[in-house]
């Protein structure tokens, strides 16, 4: 035997091969039936494209994004104040490339279509399985639209740079860039979620603008171009549009004091700032703020729940790429029994967050149109973002075991989704706040209850344990004591109620049948991977490997 046989200890084997290169739109059955039924599916070119470039070239970029973190840069070498923040060369790449794919403005730019909030909620589900942090200033520079056309000029103004299809990340004036992203900054120290308690304060001055003072706790990605912030002026909260770079050329009194230093999401600069006599112009009218800014928390809470989805789509997608590849105990991994169970509830949670997040966002495209899409859109989004972001992390951390220890470990994309994972439960209101946002819209808006039933009695008679559940929550929704205390429960089982009968009224009755006995039955499961010899786990697996 030669000395280097002698040192030879082993070779690799039984051991899977990354992900390859693919289609992310062509693999995704479930996704393309939930925008077809929805109206979207006139825009299957641009998502082909969008998941073709994001399979091929953007997983990697979005790896390198987060691997090297922004970096804040206070003073430049002479002292002077120039509050930058330094980027990966792989984040602007993400961004052109989002921002080419209009994932930011395709709903705007075709708003006249019926669908277009839906086919864009496809290119953001695409586009964030290869990186979550680039979707937040994309996210509210989306969401932003209509509360800027409370201010006619404003919207005249800046709304035709926030649509643009290019990415400019130059600090210049907005009048001089060829495309402007814009972020929010809402809560303060003292408040959180109770922005009414806000201290910052909003002096007018003889031009009609406003000089702010005080801080923001949250200041999301601070290297936009602008920020909608809220202050307080004599009649109350108002909402402002807050600069960046002013007219002159001169940075806006806004000081970057920290970045967060945050779980995950690491590809996204998040901030502290104080404002020391900023300048901004009001929004909207005086001591509506909140209401204004609402109008932008909608969208951006869908884009919660399109995060989350797109999330457990990539957690899948990496589990069936490894269980079909590696064996165990004589056996590959996805041939046997247990395994195959977990596959298949994985598969089922996607397919059902799939389905309840594509009838939000064309509620939201119905808004317009029609009073009673309006009314859903409004309490159905806080019910399936509270629901199906809480799920992101329960699936992530299955998807994880299903690899084993390599599961855990920083060279594959599952410990990155996990981190990412808690966020769009927190950010934009918590669980807590959702919960109080459904109980705010039954209260003041009858017309949001009326809507909510509308769409679940649309599935009554499909199946019986759908229809107890059902008769459960009439009852619930009827019983005024001790609303806000069990409110969880209700929104819980309301969210899971609503994917039941979206996939009731699919095409899938064999799905459909499957999520109601483990989601909704007397015998379902805690965990994933509980479900039973009748469900369909082998039609599942199927519609979930598609590359």
């Amino acid at each position: 035997m030669s000395v280097e046989a002698r040192f030879l200890t082993h070779e690799v084997h039984n051991q899977p091969e990354p992900m390859p290169g693919y289609n992310l739109w062509r693999s995704d059955l479930p996704l393309q039936q939930a925008i077809a039924r929805h109206g979207g599916d006139w825009a299957s070119e641009e998502l082909d494209a969008l998941g073709e470039l994001t399979g091929h070239e953007l997983m990697e970029p979005g790896e390198l994004a987060n691997r090297h973190r922004p970096e804040l840069h206070s003073f430049d070498r002479y002292g002077r104040r120039i509050d930058e923040v330094e980027f990966h060369p792989a984040y602007h790449q993400l961004m052109a490339a989002a921002m080419a794919s209009q994932m930011h403005s395709f709903a705007w730019n075709n708003q006249q279509r019926p669908g277009a909030h839906v086919a864009r909620a496809g290119l953001m589900y695409l586009y964030s399985q290869a990186d979550a942090g680039t979707c937040c200033p994309l996210t509210m520079t989306y969401a932003s639209i209509p509360a800027l056309r409370h201010s006619p000029e404003l919207a005249a103004e800046w709304v035709p740079r926030l649509l643009s299809s290019e990415y400019d990340p130059r600090s210049l004036p907005a009048a001089e860039k060829s495309g402007c992203t814009i972020g929010m900054g809402m809560t303060e120290k003292q408040g959180g979620s109770d922005v009414r308690a806000n201290t910052t304060q909003a002096l007018l001055q003889e031009d009609g603008s406003y000089r702010l003072v005080g801080h923001k706790f949250f200041f999301s990605a601070p290297m936009c171009d602008a920020h909608l912030v809220l202050a307080q002026t004599g009649q109350g909260v108002g909402c402002f549009l807050l600069p960046r770079v002013l007219a002159d050329g001169s940075l806006n009194a806004v000081r970057v004091q920290r970045l967060k230093d945050k779980l995950g999401d690491w590809s996204n600069a998040s901030s502290e700032v104080e404002f020391l006599g900023a300048t901004a112009w009001l929004v909207g009218q005086e001591g509506r703020g909140v209401a204004t800014i609402l109008e932008m928390v909608a969208l951006t809470r869908l884009d919660c729940m399109i995060g989350s989805a797109g999330m457990m789509r990539q957690a899948l997608t990496q589990a069936l790429n490894h269980v079909r590849q590696r064996s165990a105990f004589g056996r590959v991994l996805i041939d046997q029994p247990l395994m195959r169970n977990v596959l298949a509830d994985l598969a089922l949670e996607n397919e059902a967050a799939v389905a309840l997040t594509m009838r939000v966002a064309a509620a939201v495209d119905g808004s317009h149109r029609d009073e009673q899409q309006a009314a859903f859109a409004r309490i159905a989004t806080a019910i399936g973002k509270y629901l199906i972001c809480k799920r992101g992390p329960l699936v992530t951390n299955e998807a994880q075991e299903c690899l084993g220890g390599l599961g855990y470990v920083e060279e594959n994309i599952l410990p990155r989704l996990y981190r990412q994972a808690p966020l769009n439960s927190i950010w934009e209101g918590s669980g807590n706040v959702q919960c109080l946002d459904v109980l705010r819209a039954l209260r003041r808006e009858p017309e949001t209850r009326e809507a909510l039933f509308a769409e679940l009695f649309a599935a009554r008679g499909m199946n019986a344990d759908y229809d107890r559940q059902l008769d459960w929550l009439t009852q619930a929704f009827d019983d005024p004591n001790d609303l806000e205390m069990r409110s969880r429960l209700l929104v819980e089982r309301t969210g899971l109620a609503l994917q039941a009968s979206q996939l009731l009224r699919a095409d899938n009755p064999q799905i459909a049948e499957t999520f109601c006995r483990a989601r909704l039955g007397n015998e379902r499961g805690f965990a994933l991977g509980c479900l039973g010899p009748l469900d369909a786990q082998d039609l599942l697996i199927e519609r979930a490997m598609g590359w």
